[in-house]
């Protein structure tokens, strides 16, 4: 296991948590007020269940790039593509750049296809139904995720592709879980500008890290290392 490509994946996750809360904030909402708040254990237990299943659809996308890119064999010029899409996701979160939409606009239509079975599973009454509307809501897209996955298929290893997004979806979980139980004071915190920018800068240094370990003299001196 690459454990500095998970702590990055994790981080990744945990740093685009704003990102995170404004694609899947609305539905979290919709999860958390369709329980009565004296049933706090059940409203936990449904939110808890969503993102199980969008974490394990992550995970199932991450062994799915690492198949392929076991099958394309190795090549430095997918960590070059990651760490570009990493930099224009904190470019993205500063608000400074808004590059990654044209990915987004290119998996709507793919979404098309897909959320009416999300659709179908509304409202949430047991967890059942809401593990299976995480796992649908995982392709949901997401310029975060895409980035995530170019990580994730640097590896061109299933095991490690598929950690690399488990851990990345671990790391969105606090936003998201959060903007599901406290979704107001949540969605305040995340709109902080100073805080987005601080995250964004951080975003943009992984992929500034990635690009370098990408650049063929790095690659020479990672595996001395």
């Amino acid at each position: 296991m690459d454990w500095l490509q998970l702590g990055t994946a994790f981080s990744l996750g945990f740093l685009g948590g704003a990102h995170c809360i404004g694609m899947c904030g609305g539905l979290m909402s919709a999860l958390s007020f369709a329980i009565p708040e004296r049933q706090a254990t059940r409203r936990l237990l449904i939110l808890l269940t969503y993102n199980l299943g969008r974490i394990l659809s992550y995970a199932a996308i991450g062994a799915l790039f690492g198949w392929l890119g076991y099958l394309s064999g190795d090549h430095p010029a997918l960590r070059i593509i990651a760490g570009l899409l990493l930099v224009a996701m904190g470019l993205y979160l500063a608000n400074w750049w808004h590059g990654l939409r044209v990915l987004e606009k290119l998996g709507a239509k793919a979404w098309r296809f897909i959320q009416p079975l999300g659709k179908n599973l509304m409202p949430v009454r047991h967890p059942g139904q809401a593990l299976l509307l995480g796992a649908i809501w995982g392709w949901l897209p997401c310029g975060l995720v895409y980035s995530a996955l170019a990580l994730a298929s640097t590896q061109a290893d299933t095991v490690q592709s598929a950690a690399t997004m488990l851990f990345f979806g671990l790391g969105t979980l606090p936003a998201v879980l959060a903007g599901g139980l406290l979704a107001e004071r949540v969605k305040q915190l995340v709109q902080n500008r100073g805080l987005r920018i601080v995250f964004a800068l951080a975003i943009i240094a992984f992929g500034l890290w990635t690009i370098y370990m990408g650049l063929p003299q790095s690659e020479g001196h990672h595996h001395h290392h």
